[in-house]
């Protein structure tokens, strides 16, 4: 449609059934010949799919059948969840070791020259059960890939220890008699074994991934204590309305978001803020789900529930983060889609290689089960979205909330942090120092009255520092972003503001402009009260001081000490402006900016070579966050700040920007170290395969252990280990 935005609807998926990279990529590719759908992409950590349409989304069947012809199950998420089978999988890991372990001892007594083994058949009955029980889930999912005209790991283990028990059985049948055959039925089982166990290590170790999610859901009560017809009532939390008065005892979580309207008690919010210290909490105070209400007995009037609330929607950026994908595994996707071809390839020219050089088919097959087997695609498809799943998790318990593996990638490469100044920087909570009449039939008091009657429709933290009850508030209150609010009292048109806006009313400001400079000279902020009608002229200025945040000049500091470079940009002007950078050691100050300067300032920074991060908590804050590389709200400031950037930091103490990058960075690290374990498997493995130097069992257990120590990697994030 010329002119206009395309429509776009998503949807997400659980799908059943992937277990490596490969299938990542063949779901993938179903998913997209869905008609309608623009992208799809898999996520193998989180087992989840993001599907966008261009229109309205595909419906669930039609996405559930593309899914299921490529061989796997798709669920909707808020379907009930697969139960847990773990146990299940460790006693048939059990159980396989335990009929394996008897061709193991042979093999290894034989190979110290004890001349003890099994009879041939007996480890054929052995290796069939393991083999086709234990192992029958490798030739389900082998054989829907190939129905589906890909392959997955699942087929190349089916091939690889099919080959090893189809020669140790060709063998027991042909070998004449006298003669012991050369028979592989231990490593046709011991395979099928390793793999299961490391499967079954993988799946726990993912499932810890997740833990941040389950951490975040199980802190909201699934009951609540609820005023109804004069009496108090258990209820679900599900049936809590808007407007209920929920009651609060000490020592109990709270249920749901709301305002205090009765009562007055100390709040710990760690699971908002990440710091576990004390909040007073009294009437008017607005608490949310979630947080233990510690020493008081508080009544509750909720205002948000179900998806609404602050916990959901902490869930749902957790979430949307951890089954984001990186552009990083973009790539690594498209490698694993024709990583399987690839190996069963080396593995055929191996056989045949073999063969050729040595006459031997019973060495060449089993110098190609090698092959088969060693190839791990599992472990390059784990690789970073357990990183990331681990990461944000870790940053969320932390107060940290992380949009999306984009802003991940962003937050690494950042060279330039460039911060908001009110709120954000400084206390956000600024005082009257001066109040200077421009005439002398005019009073501080009255002035203040004036500005604080104005001012009264307004929640801008000068505002906060004018409120007095006996102002009478201005009619046709309106706000003008960036310049200042206007409005009428007593019959006086008045407006209350910056230079600009006095200069688009053509109010001269020159009779206190000493004043002004002296104020602004010494980091005051001014704003300047003016009437517009019926007779237009400058009645005072007020000049207002603001503190900078405890800790700010250390966080500050901080980021010199990782290379950055800091700047502010802020509205407020020069003097001010500069006086708090002084204060603080910042290196660039752009001052006096509307939201739309702002948003250029940062344009402006990019085009000059420097990766932007831009830290701001206000709506004039929302475009800059938007333009630059990574946009990092503070939740202390406003819904739309929070929508606009990738980063959401849930309280205000500045060091968590620095720390923030630092996660980053080292979540990058792990990802690089993931991926380079896991090419180098396959890289040093397969050649190594290929060229006789491995047995199959080493090759098995190598491939199993190969994703088990990729998911380990990731999860030393979560201990701050190394």
């Amino acid at each position: 449609m010329d002119g206009m935005t395309a429509r776009q609807d998503s949807v997400d998926l659980r799908i059943v059934g992937m277990t490596c990279a490969s299938c990542v990529s063949r779901v993938e590719r179903a998913l997209k010949k869905v008609p309608g759908v623009v992208s799809a992409e898999v996520n193998l950590a989180t087992e989840r799919a993001h599907v966008v349409s261009g229109g309205p989304v595909a419906g669930f069947d039609a996405l559930a059948a593309a899914v299921g012809g490529a061989g796997y199950a798709a669920t909707r998420l808020d379907a009930p969840a697969a139960p847990d089978t773990s146990a299940d999988e460790f006693w048939q890991v059990v159980i396989a070791a335990a009929l394996s372990a008897p061709l193991l001892i042979g093999m290894a007594l034989h190979m110290a020259g004890a001349r003890f083994m099994l009879p041939g058949w007996a480890q054929c009955a052995l290796a069939s059960v393991v083999q086709f029980w234990f192992g029958r889930h490798f030739y389900a999912q082998g054989w829907k890939a190939l129905r589906a005209g890909a392959g997955n790991m699942d087929l190349l283990v089916a091939l690889g220890t099919s080959a090893a028990w189809g020669i140790s059985v060709y063998a027991l049948l042909t070998t004449p008699a006298g003669q012991p055959p050369a028979l592989y039925f231990e490593s046709a089982a011991l395979i099928v074994t390793f793999v299961l166990a490391g499967r079954w290590l993988e799946a726990r170790a993912r499932g810890q991934t997740a833990s941040a999610i389950r951490a975040l859901i199980a802190l909201r009560p699934d009951t609540a204590r609820v005023r109804r017809d004069g009496q108090e009532i258990t209820l679900p939390v599900a049936q809590v309305r808007v407007g209920d008065v929920v009651t609060l005892r000490p020592g109990e979580r709270i249920p749901v978001d709301g305002s205090v309207i009765e009562g007055e008690g100390s709040v710990d919010e760690a699971m908002l803020t990440g710091e576990s210290l004390p909040v007073t909490k009294q009437v008017g105070s607005q608490v949310t789900g979630g947080a233990m209400n510690l020493d008081g007995s508080l009544a509750i009037a909720t205002t948000a529930i179900g998806a609404d609330s602050m916990l959901a929607r902490i869930v749902g950026l957790v979430e949307g983060a951890q089954a984001s994908k990186a552009p990083v595994q973009r790539m690594v996707d498209r490698v694993a889609g024709v990583f399987v071809p690839v190996v069963v390839g080396i593995a055929l020219l191996t056989l045949l290689g073999w063969w050729a050089a040595t006459g031997q088919l019973e060495r060449a097959v089993i110098d190609a089960v090698s092959v088969l087997v060693i190839a791990c695609p599992c472990a390059l498809g784990l690789a970073t979205p357990t990183a990331i799943m681990v990461g944000t998790g870790a940053a969320a318990r932390r107060g940290v909330l992380i949009g999306n593996a984009d802003a991940l990638e962003a937050a690494k490469n950042v060279t330039l942090v460039a911060f908001d100044k009110t709120g954000t920087l400084t206390e956000g909570k600024p005082r009257v120092t001066d109040i200077v009449p421009a005439t002398p039939d005019d009073t501080p008091d009255d002035l203040r009255l004036l500005a604080a009657g104005l001012q009264a429709g307004s929640e801008h933290p000068l505002a906060r520092a004018l409120r007095d009850p006996a102002a009478a508030p201005a009619t046709r209150f309106r706000a003008i972003p960036g310049r200042g609010v206007a409005g009428d009292i007593a019959g006086r048109s008045l407006i209350l503001g910056n230079d600009h806006l006095m200069a688009t009313h053509d109010i001269a400001t020159d009779e206190l402009a000493d004043t002004a400079a002296r104020l602004a000279d010494a980091g005051h902020s001014l704003s300047w009260l003016a009437e517009t009608a019926p007779h237009p002229r400058l009645l005072g200025l007020i000049a207002f001081a603001d503190t900078a945040k405890p800790g700010a000049r250390a966080a500050i500091a901080e980021l010199h000490a990782m290379g950055l470079t800091v700047a502010m940009l802020t509205g407020d002007g020069p003097g001010a402006a500069q006086g708090i950078a002084a204060e603080l050691g910042i290196d660039q100050v752009e001052a006096s900016l509307l939201p739309d300067a702002k948003a250029a300032a940062i344009t402006r920074l990019r085009a000059g070579g420097a990766v932007v991060a831009m830290v701001g908590d206000g709506i004039n804050d929302a475009p800059a966050l938007a333009t630059a590389d990574l946009g990092i709200a503070m939740a202390t400031g406003t819904d739309i700040a929070m929508h606009s950037a990738g980063i959401t930091l849930m309280r205000g103490d500045l060091a968590l920007v620095a720390a923030t990058l630092k996660l980053s960075r080292r979540i990058w690290r792990t990802i690089r170290r993931g991926l380079f374990w896991a090419f180098a498997y396959n890289m040093i493995g397969i050649p190594l395969a290929a060229a006789g130097l491995l047995s199959p069992v080493i090759a098995g257990a190598a491939m199993a252990l190969s994703s088990v120590s990729v998911v380990g990697n990731a999860l030393l994030l979560r201990t701050g280990k190394k």
